[in-house]
């Protein structure tokens, strides 16, 4: 969720010392730390970044690993400290092991944004998350999703990413809560891919042999749901007893959609939100943005966003939106 507009005189001046529109400085440097720099969700995120520092004067450097994990993502928060960098953004792959690096960024004086998986790191550093949407809403609406599909009755899994994914844990958590609300939905597993198609695969293969009954199968990943996706398709014996259903991308989801072995699924608009997170964090560098609550900010042509007040293990933050819902009637209007 997302900082809002400060009061500070001076924020908006760029080199020139003319205010810009914004209350935006130009020459910022931003980077960008996705969870991976291969996944095609981060990937799109990581572009809407790349336009609002462009719409605002400055840069975005995209800086991660290749892995999803917190060890991948350090020394990148360490070169943003040795370039000076005016704020990160980074997605976290464990909700606390970056906390003492980002701890040592902040004290150099470089803004923290969080986006699409939050960290728990107290009130040191204290950050912004940008969340894609409403946590509660996004694990019990993929619940409800499934529930309409298979007659709110049978065996169901999930296919998550990475084990210590802050994002994932949190929708799991409320789909667990929704999941009481059917009866005659049983939970049978939780796996994960991590993010990486071939361990998805093989976590797939392992539930769908587990669980010769299983009817459906919830994916809150675009990697894995995907890849699940890509697997019934090719095994149409497997697609007519299994339902999948969970977060993808329209782009990767279109050809399931249309050939009947996907028949909906969710998600928001990946660029949207790293658009929204540039913003967050160039007007946080400048000044203009503050984590007070109830504060306001503009983003470009996303609008206005409001700081939401800190809750239960969730900071200052700001929500992009609601998910959107595809199937057949809509896919082919979405292009990301």
């Amino acid at each position: 969720m997302l900082a809002a507009c400060g009061s500070s005189s001076n924020a908006g001046a760029d080199p020139t010392g003319k205010p810009t529109a914004t209350g935006v400085k130009k020459g910022l440097t931003v980077y960008f730390i996705p969870k991976d720099t291969q996944n095609p969700y981060e990937v799109l995120a990581d572009a809407g970044g790349k336009k609002a520092l462009e719409e605002l004067g400055g840069k975005v450097v995209v800086s991660s690993g290749t892995a999803d994990t917190a060890a991948a993502q350090i020394p990148s928060i360490q070169t943003a400290i040795q370039k000076h960098a005016d704020a990160i953004v980074i997605a976290g792959n464990d909700p606390s092991a970056l906390c003492p690096s980002l701890n040592q960024a902040a004290a150099a004086g470089i803004k923290i944004v969080s986006f699409d998986s939050d960290i728990s790191c107290g009130t040191t550093p204290n950050h912004l998350f940008i969340n894609q949407a409403d946590t509660e809403t996004i694990g019990t609406s993929e619940v409800d999703l499934l529930a309409k599909q298979i007659g709110s009755s049978g065996q169901v899994a999930i296919l998550s990413a990475a084990a210590s994914a802050t994002n994932q844990n949190a929708w799991i958590k409320y789909m667990k809560q929704q999941l009481t609300k059917y009866p005659k939905m049983k939970l049978v597993s939780t796996v994960y891919g991590n993010d990486d198609p071939a361990t998805s695969l093989t976590v797939l293969q392992g539930l769908l042999s587990a669980y010769p009954n299983l009817k459906g199968i919830i994916s809150p990943t675009t990697v894995g749901i995907s890849t699940a996706a890509q697997y019934l398709s090719n095994h149409k014996d497997v697609a007519k007893k299994v339902t999948l259903t969970g977060l993808g991308l329209p782009s990767q989801m279109k050809s399931y959609v249309k050939d009947g072995t996907v028949k909906s699924f969710e998600l928001w608009d990946p660029n949207q939100l790293g658009y929204l997170a540039g913003y967050a964090a160039a007007s946080l560098a400048s000044g203009s943005a503050s984590l007070q609550t109830g504060s306001s900010f503009k983003a470009g042509t996303l609008g206005t966003y409001k700081v939401l007040a800190p809750t239960s293990g969730v900071g200052p933050s700001v929500v992009l939106g609601p998910p959107t819902v595809f199937d057949a009637s809509n896919v082919d209007k979405f292009d990301f």
